[in-house]
């Protein structure tokens, strides 16, 4: 049996995604944890990849089974401005490519009544659970990575 999953992980590594991550015994995602909505979520933000400048966020929208990317998912995201406030100059909403990528350029959020800086991400997709959570840059970067794992509606 080992030897079958060796040629076939061997198989994946030559061909790419040409074969389902299930016939490999793809491992799942763990979901990425929610975080509260806060106050000013407000629907419709306007469709735009930059809201800022000074820090770039990217990700890949993935299900939580095999970790595959989940293309076309809204995501939403708002946040304060540098002086401290939520407006809607820091509200976007963008979609993950064919391949589940996504790419915010923003300004470093300001804290918030006692918070440290926050993003906060609402996504969206079809046959998958929404999702609610933050992301909490760190301090002096320009810049993260940060995955959005979704669960397959029940």
């Amino acid at each position: 049996m080992d030897s079958i999953r060796t040629m076939t992980t061997a198989l994946v590594v030559m061909l790419g995604s040409a074969i389902p991550a299930a016939i490999v015994g793809a491992r799942d995602c763990p979901p990425t944890p929610w975080d509260e909505i806060g106050p000013f979520y407000r629907p419709n933000a306007p469709v735009r990849s930059t809201i800022g400048a000074g820090y770039v966020l990217t990700g890949t929208v993935r299900s939580t089974t095999g970790c595959t990317p989940i293309p076309l998912a809204r995501i939403e995201v708002w946040q304060t401005g540098p002086s401290g406030a939520y407006d809607d100059a820091h509200r976007a909403a963008i979609y993950s490519d064919w391949k589940g990528s996504y790419r915010l350029e923003t300004s470093f959020p300001a804290a918030y009544a006692g918070r440290p800086p926050h993003i906060h991400i609402l996504v969206d997709a079809r046959g998958f659970t929404g999702l609610i959570t933050q992301h909490y840059p760190k301090p002096g970067t320009n810049g993260a990575n940060f995955d959005l794992v979704m669960s397959p509606e029940p």
